[in-house]
């Protein structure tokens, strides 16, 4: 098991940066409580830990949910929903093929960083970067919508799932 490395508590000017962040990036809505927050290195990306909890992950200069964050947050932005046949793929790591969606956030823009899920529970399988807006994604018929960046099963989730 790959372990976290320099891990250290955030400045409060650290800490109004990446929520400034958050709010313009990610999910408005989201907010903490105290000025407990954490970051280390976990191999090719930062872990944000919020009280403990790896809440975020920070990869080329974008700052998003971990699948551990989605659980907790439930943010109401960002999402691509996939039929039931795509999810089997998207667990695995495989990128999110257009023909599979069923849904999206319209906001969405190509290169943001976005949330996937099933169509039946709704529940976070992956992390990863538009490849097309949001609009093009529910109606586009095939091509990759979706590069796939951390996925149910992957290292990131096994270091962070114990948060759960």
């Amino acid at each position: 098991m790959v372990k976290v490395k320099n891990k250290h508590r955030l400045k409060k000017k650290e800490i109004k940066e990446l929520l400034e962040q958050i709010h313009k990036d990610i999910d408005s809505d989201f907010v903490f409580q105290n000025d407990n927050i954490e970051k280390g290195t976990l191999e090719q990306c930062d872990l944000i830990f919020i009280d403990g909890a790896p809440l975020f992950f920070e990869k080329d200069d974008d700052v998003f949910f971990t699948l551990v964050g989605l659980l907790h947050s439930k943010p109401h932005n960002r999402y691509v929903v996939v039929d039931m046949g795509a999810v089997r793929f998207v667990i695995n790591g495989a990128d999110v093929m257009a023909p599979g969606i069923v849904d999206a956030d319209e906001s969405i823009q190509e290169n943001d960083m976005v949330w996937v899920c099933d169509e039946q529970h709704k529940k976070p399988l992956a992390v990863g970067r538009a490849l097309i807006s949001g609009r093009e994604m529910k109606s586009a018929t095939q091509g990759k919508a979706v590069a796939v960046l951390h996925y149910t099963g992957d290292m990131l989730w096994e270091q962070t799932k114990a948060a759960l």
